[in-house]
């Protein structure tokens, strides 16, 4: 399926590693035009040349982070077709007592004030293009809250409203507003120390990898019994982008492998 994507200009949040980093290289095998943007691009750097990849480094949990970035893209490519905002954080912990308002502070700013400041900075650009789209990553914790991460699945039911909210204000300016909600996905957040592995592993009692099977099968019930890869979302990502979704509006796509939970 050819999805329309060459030479399209999309804007990736959290573009530097994971599920961003995925989305990104994606992007660019389907002949598209990245500007990315992370607190550190390093592994950006060399996927693609400068006519093609723009990394920017900024902070997309304040104001002016998010509005660089958006300026930056404008003026490297010249304009912006679409939006990914993919930008996120979890802070793991194992109860709601334990959560400071600055942990709430910082997970809120950065996974729901990043996509209202990038959406709003980039809206009056999208509204000039004959087919924009934008794609936010929420979670099916925004549904089936995380008892490891509260704050972050009430920040991902905050983006899943607001792309409802959006589609029905911009549809009708030719801007698609959609969602991608991924289950369980194997990413930075989940490998890295006192990350989500560490925790099942400590909960379960087990070695990390058991515990994550264990958590997949039992806990999630995952028919094929396994976490998701970044690869999987990004498929996702590209459809919602591209024009074969182009009667898609609305919409909250859960990729998931199926977890029954999730209903």
């Amino acid at each position: 399926m050819n999805l329309g994507l060459q030479n399209k200009v999309a804007l990736i949040t959290g573009a530097g590693n994971g599920m961003g980093l995925a989305i990104t290289k994606s992007f660019l095998k389907e002949g598209a035009k990245v500007a990315g943007g992370d607190l550190t691009t390093d592994h950006l750097k060399d996927l693609a040349p400068a006519d093609t990849l723009h990394p920017v480094t900024a902070d997309l949990s304040t104001k002016e982070g998010a509005e660089s970035l958006v300026k930056e893209a404008v003026d490297h490519f010249g304009h912006i077709d679409i939006l990914v905002n993919n930008v996120g954080i979890a802070n793991y912990k194992d109860s709601f007592l334990k959560l400071t308002d600055d942990d709430w502070d910082k997970t809120l700013q950065t996974n729901l004030y990043s996509m209202i400041r990038t959406t709003r900075a980039a809206l009056p650009y999208l509204r000039n293009q004959a087919h924009a789209s934008i794609i936010s990553i929420a979670s099916e914790s925004g549904h089936v809250p995380d008892e490891f991460a509260i704050d972050y699945s009430v920040s991902k039911a905050g983006v899943i409203n607001l792309t409802s909210a959006l589609a029905n204000e911009f549809g009708g300016d030719g801007v698609r507003v959609n969602c991608v909600s991924p289950g369980p996905t194997r990413t930075h957040m989940w490998e890295r120390p006192e990350g989500m592995i560490d925790m099942l592993a400590e909960k379960f009692t087990m070695d990390g990898e058991k515990a994550v099977q264990h958590f997949a099968k039992n806990v999630r019930q995952i028919p094929r019994g396994e976490i998701g890869r970044p690869e999987e979302i990004a498929h996702a990502v590209l459809f919602l982008a591209s024009d074969q979704a182009s009667y898609i509006n609305g919409a909250e796509l859960p990729v998931n492998g199926g977890s029954i939970k999730y209903h």
